[in-house]
């Protein structure tokens, strides 16, 4: 018993991260159509940020959380402007090629400001202390980033599915001519909705670095777990990345715990077999 509620605790924290990050590109892939591999870029941006106005300049956790999302979000509006705006029409591989090359700018500029090594992000003492939960003591900031990620999704739901906001999206990525002919702004939509995205990976990339460390190279190493949530979930699928992020946190934790020389291989393997059976993924739709 104090096994399974072990791996259900940290796979169900670990989860909750790839959430937060994965989310967004879900959003981006399955909404707005366009294959953004520069997803994690801006969880890296994100990091990095809370990492140099925290430890560098020594404002502390709260502000470097604030002002690196924030400082994400600017970064993301005019690469949307000025990228992402232009290549939104274009073919599948035209856009893996565009963002791929996007994500090798982001690495070389992180990289050569503050280097390869390990960017620690500076925790507050009320997220550093231990929180006993009967059968083992757990860090406060484990229960913080679960807490924080079931609000998330509920604030996602809300807007994408209880708002007018997300009305137009849903129009809009429908079929933008029309949309616009009903007087929705499109360009302005898709604006607010990949800083949306952005904001998010920054969030989880700030409050996920005690597990997936930040460092130059961190949206190459983590890429292929992102898209695997968003092909397990169903592309565009909010409740679908939930649970597909949940249960990889909880699969990959239990494969660390139960067979760890075999993590790895036994992880990957029960993912394909899932995609072989299920390819739109847990909660998403085949095409016509």
């Amino acid at each position: 018993m104090g096994l399974l509620l072990n791996i259900a605790v940290d796979g169900l924290a670990y989860g909750m991260i790839l959430f937060m990050i994965a989310v967004g590109l879900s959003v981006t892939m399955g909404l707005m159509r366009v294959v953004n591999l520069a997803h994690g870029g801006f969880a890296l941006i994100g990091g990095t940020l809370a990492h140099w106005i925290g430890q560098d300049l020594g404002l502390g956790f709260w502000p470097a959380l604030i002002l690196a999302i924030a400082g994400t979000v600017m970064i993301a509006l005019p690469l949307e402007r000025v990228v992402y705006r232009r290549i939104y029409a274009f073919g599948e591989l035209q856009q893996v090629l565009a963002t791929i090359g996007l994500t090798f700018l982001i690495i070389a500029t992180v990289n050569r400001w503050q280097g390869s090594a390990l960017l620690p992000i500076p925790m507050p003492d009320m997220l550093k202390a231990s929180v006993d939960l009967g059968f083992r003591t757990l860090p406060a900031h484990r229960i913080a980033v679960i807490v924080l990620g079931f609000v998330v999704v509920l604030g996602l739901w809300l807007l994408l599915d209880r708002t007018r906001f997300g009305i137009r999206l849903r129009a809009a990525v429908d079929n933008r001519a029309i949309a616009s002919a009903h007087g929705i702004i499109t360009d302005r939509i898709y604006l607010a909705t990949f800083s949306l995205g952005a904001g998010l990976a920054a969030l989880g990339g700030i409050v996920g670095a005690e597990l997936l460390p930040i460092e130059a190279y961190y949206p190459l190493r983590y890429m292929v777990l992102f898209l695997m949530v968003v092909a397990v979930g169903g592309m565009g699928s909010i409740m679908g990345s939930f649970l597909a992020a949940i249960g990889l946190g909880i699969l990959e934790t239990a494969a660390r715990y139960i067979v760890p020389d075999l993590s790895t291989i036994a992880f990957f393997g029960l993912v394909i077999v899932l995609l072989a059976f299920r390819p739109q993924g847990l909660m998403g739709r085949l095409k016509a």
